[in-house]
């Protein structure tokens, strides 16, 4: 029963045929040679494509780290300028450190317009 099922499982069905059947030209079973330029040319496609969009990736990168580190660059600069005038006020005295930040908040109502060209006369 073995070898019964031994030769079964070996035995190729149906047998394999050396040449094509009859009708079946080469041209119809293999791509030919426009089918491979057609290939070959969705590979370097696909490749350049690649190419360019990992270039545009890491120029987009580059950008958002440039833009992080102006970011953070003007808000030391925040900070430095804000504890310069802090120590400024605070060396001459604190009635003029007071009527510093008074002048800076603006009107007491909150009636006033950012705008300059915006008031009314």
């Amino acid at each position: 029963m073995q070898r019964l099922l031994l030769n079964l499982a070996t035995t190729p069905s149906p047998l394999p045929t050396p040449s094509l059947r009859e009708g079946i030209s080469e041209d119809q079973v293999t791509p030919g040679l426009l089918g491979f330029i057609m290939t070959a040319f969705f590979v370097v496609a696909t490749a350049l494509l690649i190419v360019d969009m990992v270039r545009r990736i890491r120029r987009v990168r580059y950008r958002a780290q440039v833009e992080e580190e102006r970011i953070a660059a003007a808000a030391a600069a925040d900070i430095e300028a804000a504890e310069a005038a802090e120590a400024d006020s605070g060396a001459a005295g604190p009635a003029a450190g007071s009527a510093a930040n008074d002048s800076s908040q603006g009107p007491a109502d909150g009636g006033g317009d950012a705008d300059p060209g915006n008031r009314r006369h």
